[in-house]
């Protein structure tokens, strides 16, 4: 009887074809965005954070009177106004603030779960596909808001009302997902949200350093990493108030911030994976 030929052999009998020892396009991607990425040189991405949080706080808090991402800022604003003590209680800016305050606290927890739930397929927070998606969501969140200001045109003195309540509260969710990642990557001092700690450890150092308390080479890398957060947030600022005062306002301010979340999403994709290149204890 002669032998079956060999494209004759039934896969059920086990045999698959050589084929089968090559991963498909599907299978190597999926791998690619489970695996964990390389948190070395992440704080790059991180100062572009502080950049877009410039932008996105210098703009809103001069068009709609309170800030997206600083939440200090917003609190103190909360409570003036409880206290009643806002003088610009036309603008609501105590109920601006309440908004973004709580947007950002029910965006924390949405984000952290992002990363550290088997809901989301995630077995690492570093996982570059939950890095990806949550930036991905950032994108869109500020995407939204930005359609709807750009259909909606506003001023300062807008009452407050959904066209207002709704980009605000979506671009204060999306802000907390910079704060959660900068902890996911292992930078936790580059929150991208507040600066008075950076400014306290900056200052500090000099005098740490001489007493003995200034620790060696690697702690003069965290100084050049605050002192690059407090120039990026001080840049954003600035492109953030040349948008406000323009013709194109606030939208141009959140458009510019859709283009630098998707460039950071894109950046995930290619990061290089854990193991790859320098050694992580150099972080």
């Amino acid at each position: 009887m002669p032998r079956t030929a060999h494209n004759e052999i039934s896969p059920l009998l086990g045999y698959h074809g050589s084929s089968s020892s090559s991963p498909t396009t599907l299978g190597r991607l999926t791998n690619h965005l489970k695996a964990p990425v390389n948190p070395h040189h992440a704080d790059l991405l991180l100062l572009l954070c502080y950049t877009i949080t410039g932008l996105l706080d210098s703009s809103a808090v001069f068009i709609w009177g309170s800030f997206v991402s600083m939440q200090t800022g917003n609190t103190v604003y909360l409570g003036l106004g409880v206290s009643g003590l806002d003088e610009s209680g036309k603008s609501q800016r105590w109920l601006k603030s309440l908004i973004s305050i709580s947007s950002f606290c029910v965006g924390s927890f949405v984000f952290a779960l992002l990363h550290h739930t088997r809901f989301f397929f995630v077995r690492n927070p570093r996982q570059r596909g939950a890095l990806f998606f949550s930036f991905t969501l950032q994108m869109i969140c500020v995407a939204v808001a930005a359609t709807i200001v750009t259909l909606e045109k506003q001023s300062k003195t807008d009452p407050l009302s959904w066209k207002i309540a709704v980009p605000l509260a979506l671009v204060a969710f999306q802000s907390s997902g910079q704060a959660v990642t900068s902890r996911v990557v292992g930078y936790s001092s580059l929150t991208s949200v507040v600066l008075t700690s950076i400014y306290c450890d900056l200052f500090s150092y000099p005098a740490l350093a001489v007493t003995g308390g200034g620790g060696g080479g690697g702690k003069l890398v965290d100084e050049w990493r605050r002192l690059g957060a407090v120039l990026a947030l001080f840049a954003g600022i600035l492109l953030g108030g040349a948008w406000a005062k323009s013709e194109v306002g606030l939208q141009g301010a959140l458009w510019t911030a859709v283009v630098l979340k998707g460039a950071i999403a894109g950046a995930w994709l290619v990061w290089r994976g854990e193991g790859q290149g320098e050694d992580e204890d150099n972080v």
